[in-house]
């Protein structure tokens, strides 16, 4: 029995009330130290590794809050690399938990927590739920870790990778990803599941059918180069379309994405943040009376020179 499903064994079994449930790591040294990623809550204190049946020197610990992966490269990915090729570990667990504080703190929230605390918004990014890898269940958050784990190129490929759930309640653990069926699905696409892999007989016997190929043998169909092109001009439109609809569908759910940050950053700017004083605008002076003289009347003149 492989090395967590004698862990979870164990676990269940004590939480039913068996006090002879327990491990033997000397039968699991391949697979020992385990590497396990969990939540800075304090209440995890009591749990690990007891909860694991494992002793604390066969238990690399490392700490965020939320057990949060935000990128296959991100600083908690590098700890993590770190500790499988310098601590040796063998195996990787990220351990979310129940009725966690992070899950529950929604973004508006977050951000009053964080001006109470003297941190401006514009210091802020624009895309905080990004930003700080926030979630909204605490299953979903432990499946995105480990994958972003699995397809990390800092964590060796024959590295299991778990995901599990802990009752804060009742301490059982639930097993949501198993890294020993991950591994057995990871198969290069377009090659047998046994490529690369040592075959019994030598390396002329692992080539299978290809062992009795003879390049004389090679034969290239005759296809004229006008054909070629007239095939491409065709499969290109086809092909352009294909494309448009992936982007549109890659693009659509980003964009609804921001509109929703967008909605929720105006919701708190105007809620929190000062509103400008009123500008009075001074009523303009009526306008200034004509004051053109008239022109003076005109009176005849005597004619004093008569004939």
């Amino acid at each position: 029995m492989p090395l967590f499903e004698s862990i979870l064994d164990a676990n269940h079994r004590a939480v039913a009330g068996d006090a002879s449930a327990g491990l033997h790591p000397d039968e699991f040294a391949d697979a020992l130290p385990v590497v396990a990623l969990t939540c800075v809550d304090p209440r995890l204190n009591a749990y690990f590794p007891n909860a694991l049946a494992l002793p604390a020197e066969q238990f690399i610990w490392l700490r965020n809050a939320g057990n949060i992966i935000t990128s296959s490269l991100s600083s908690t990915m590098r700890s993590l690399a770190l500790a499988c090729a310098v601590k040796g570990g063998r195996e990787i667990a990220v351990i979310g938990h129940s009725d966690c504080q992070i899950c529950k703190t929604p973004t508006l929230a977050l951000l009053d927590k964080l001006k109470a605390l003297g941190v401006d918004r514009s210091r802020l990014p624009l895309n905080l739920n990004e930003f700080f890898g926030m979630f909204g269940s605490e299953r979903q958050n432990v499946i995105k870790a480990c994958d972003l784990i699995r397809n990390s190129p800092l964590i060796g490929p024959r590295i299991p990778v778990h995901g599990l759930l802990l009752d804060l309640e009742t301490g059982r653990l639930e097993w949501l990803v198993n890294g020993y069926e991950t591994l057995q699905m990871q198969v290069v696409p377009g090659l047998p599941a046994n490529a690369g892999l040592p075959q019994a007989g030598g390396p002329m016997e692992s080539l299978g059918a290809f062992k009795d190929f003879a390049m004389g043998e090679m034969k290239f169909p005759e296809i004229r180069i006008g054909e070629v092109a007239s095939r491409a001009g065709e499969a290109l439109p086809q092909e352009t379309g294909k494309l448009e609809d992936r982007i549109g569908q890659a693009i659509g759910p980003a964009a609804e994405a921001v509109q929703q940050v967008a909605a929720q950053v105006s919701q708190y700017a105007e809620k929190n943040w000062p509103k400008p004083p009123p500008v009075r605008m001074k009523p303009s002076p009526p306008p200034l009376p004509n004051k053109i003289p008239p022109p003076p009347p005109i009176r005849p003149r005597a004619d004093l020179h008569r004939r």
